[in-house]
């Protein structure tokens, strides 16, 4: 386990101590962590389901797709968040319920006049082999690409859908988590980056791909290849408050708030 997972493991540990030393009468409480993109999502819904669960104390915590996995794995958290897309390997005794779909915004500075890239423009750009917006039709500005960490869900999303085999280049900008991307972007204007269609906002320009743009109605009809899966996990069967949450997160109601994050609920008719 490298460096980075056991700060933010015991980061989240911390946290978890703090809330089983704090006197709470008669009060449950239930640990979420992982993906940064699905956090906000979960934060909703953690409001939503406290206002009939005033005796329910729910951490939410962020740190990536792949401590996610690991800390419901390792029974710190009982559940997991994941924006990637799992193989059967990383879901072992884990049991995964998704709660939508989501879409990867390739965002450039407001200043950029570039509205559209080509998939094979991305992995050209990502990789180091177009370095200046002016050979995208744009202007004479060096291309400063921003990416994820390597335990983030949204990296790895990125690497399956566009890269593929293709290295990112070495020289990457790395970010923690999908808001920081969105402000290295904002603040550069000859950033390009990719996060989540939950965080999209005014400070940053989203780009049409393959000339399509990402929203719901476009990741619902499948015409925005760029999406992928919000997951939550739990290691063996959810029982008690964990499983009165996941079955609330997936019922109309719940999944009506995960609609209202723009973010495409399971059934997408909600």
């Amino acid at each position: 386990m490298n460096s980075k997972y056991i700060i933010l493991i015991l980061a989240v540990l911390v946290i978890i101590s703090a809330y089983m030393f704090t006197p709470k009468g008669n009060y449950e409480t239930l640990q979420i962590a992982g993906s940064t993109s699905v956090q906000p999502v979960v934060e909703k819904l953690v409001d939503k389901f406290q206002e009939t669960h005033p005796n329910v104390h729910i951490n939410v915590q962020g740190g990536g797709s792949g401590l996610g996995i690991r800390t419901v794995n390792q029974g710190i958290v009982q559940i997991g968040m994941s924006s990637e897309q799992l193989a059967p390997e990383d879901t072992t005794g884990l049991t995964a319920y998704q709660i939508g779909k989501d879409g990867i915004v390739i965002a450039v500075n407001n200043a950029n006049p570039v509205n559209n890239l080509t998939t094979d423009e991305l992995r050209e750009i990502f990789s180091g082999n177009i370095t200046n917006w002016n050979q995208l039709g744009g202007p004479n500005e060096e291309i400063h690409v921003i990416v994820r960490e390597s335990g983030s869900g949204t990296m790895q999303s990125f690497q399956n859908l566009v890269m593929g085999q293709t290295k990112i280049e070495k020289n990457a900008i790395v970010q923690s988590s999908t808001e920081s991307v969105k402000q290295a972007v904002k603040q550069d204007p000859g950033a390009i980056g990719f996060i989540s269609l939950v965080n999209l906002d005014s400070n940053v320009k989203a780009l049409k791909v393959n000339r399509v743009y990402p929203s719901q109605d476009t990741i619902s009809n499948g015409s925005y290849t760029l999406q992928r899966p919000f997951t939550l996990l739990v290691k063996g069967q959810p029982e008690g408050i964990t499983r009165e949450f996941i079955d609330w997160v997936l019922s109309p109601e719940g999944q009506a708030i995960v609609k209202q994050t723009k973010v495409v609920p399971v059934n997408a008719t909600t």
